[in-house]
């Protein structure tokens, strides 16, 4: 018997629920608020026997890999596959010992809750309560890299441990044709954290995976790599809506189908002593094993650098190696390059990699928010 992700599984005691104690009317138009509570153990207290040595398949996008992913899922078994984001790691929302092999193949923290992915809003509205806001938001960007953060209905069939234990679930509508795919032969909803070691540097190609969770999971599905690179914007559909991650849709389109400013998550939201209100949320995250420096003005001898357009940076002729994210100074190919490029030089054994200012308007808000998690504890 092996403990779900080699670590204790009850959230610490010292840690706090600020920020998630989510409580909220049951009624349509849920109102909600954010108090303090106790931290969920979300039932991870359970040990589940675990598959060691997995032999990872491999497979090309298309019929027979859907259908074989889907009877994988149904399984109880894991499969990582494409989305327009990042490639996630799937498993049935259902069956919580599925979801508790997910913790155990990443790793990952059992305070951070996951993603629902369902393949329409009638599978959406059946784990979940939408307010106008919500629907709204819905209705502008699904299918495609927004997450809502909404109250679970009461017949919602994610499992607890899915949740972190709060009566909250995060849903998305992906728009790859492939994860669209897979969840319309499955039949069901499917959590999908970024399918790498947790904290560790995102996926954007099968082969990304390959190198983190080869020999953990049942299935690689290769779609090839992905269009937006960065995780879904998630926003928590509250009293009013919060922005909890920046994404893949920028602030500036959300606000305008809104018709107002999202609010801003609690100060220690951020923060790795509370429960993060959503995924990607934790200080430290997204990151290589070399430490990162930002806003890179000059480079100093031996450093990799990470450069954004063709402005000049002084030491540049000192750097071991170079890789631009978007030469155009074009910050959809920048987040499209992102965790791609980050990997490539954690690849190449750096100690440092610096990276050059970017633009925080659009997608550079979302690139820098990943930065700086990559780069805490490393600076």
């Amino acid at each position: 018997m092996v403990g779900v992700a080699g670590f204790e599984p009850a959230t610490p005691a010292s840690r706090t629920q600020c920020s998630t104690g989510l409580s909220h009317t049951p009624t349509w138009n849920a109102a909600y608020s954010l108090g303090c509570r106790s931290p969920q153990a979300a039932g991870l207290r359970k040990l589940i026997t675990v598959n060691v040595g997995l032999k990872t398949q491999i497979l090309p996008a298309g019929e027979a890999a859907v259908a074989v992913a889907a009877r994988i899922l149904a399984e109880g078994g894991l499969v990582a596959f494409p989305t327009e984001t990042v490639y996630g790691l799937g498993a049935d929302a259902t069956n919580p010992a599925a979801v508790a092999r997910i913790y155990q193949a990443k790793g990952r923290p059992a305070f951070n809750p996951l993603i629902a992915h369902v393949g329409d809003i009638a599978a959406a509205q059946a784990i979940a309560r939408f307010d106008a806001a919500a629907t709204a938001l819905a209705e502008a960007f699904w299918p495609g890299p927004l997450t809502l953060v909404l109250p679970k209905t009461h017949a919602c069939a994610v499992a607890d441990l899915a949740t972190a234990g709060l009566d909250t679930v995060a849903i998305r509508i992906p728009a790859h044709p492939v994860a669209r795919e897979i969840l319309r032969a499955f039949g069901g909803p499917v959590v999908a954290p970024s399918a790498n070691i947790s904290g560790h540097v995102s996926p954007t190609t099968a082969a990304h995976v390959q190198s983190d969770l080869a020999g953990r999971i049942e299935l690689i599905v290769d779609g090839g790599p992905v269009a937006v690179g960065v995780e879904s914007t998630v926003v928590g559909c509250f009293d009013a809506p919060m922005l909890l991650r920046p994404g893949g849709v920028p602030r500036a389109e959300i606000e305008r189908v809104l018709g107002r400013a999202l609010v801003q998550p609690p100060a220690d939201a951020g923060t790795d002593s509370v429960q993060p209100l959503a995924p990607g949320m934790l200080t430290s995250h997204y990151a290589p094993r070399a430490r990162v420096r930002l806003n890179t003005q000059r480079l100093e001898p031996g450093e990799a650098l990470l450069a954004f357009g063709l402005g000049a940076i002084s030491g540049i002729d000192a750097a071991s190696i170079v890789m631009n994210l978007s030469e155009r100074g074009d910050l959809a190919e920048a987040a499209a390059n992102l965790f791609g490029h980050l990997r490539a030089l954690d690849s190449k054994g750096v100690r440092t990699i610096a990276v050059m200012p970017i633009p925080n308007d659009g997608l550079g808000e979302a690139i820098n928010d990943r930065l700086r998690r990559a780069a805490v504890g490393r600076e």
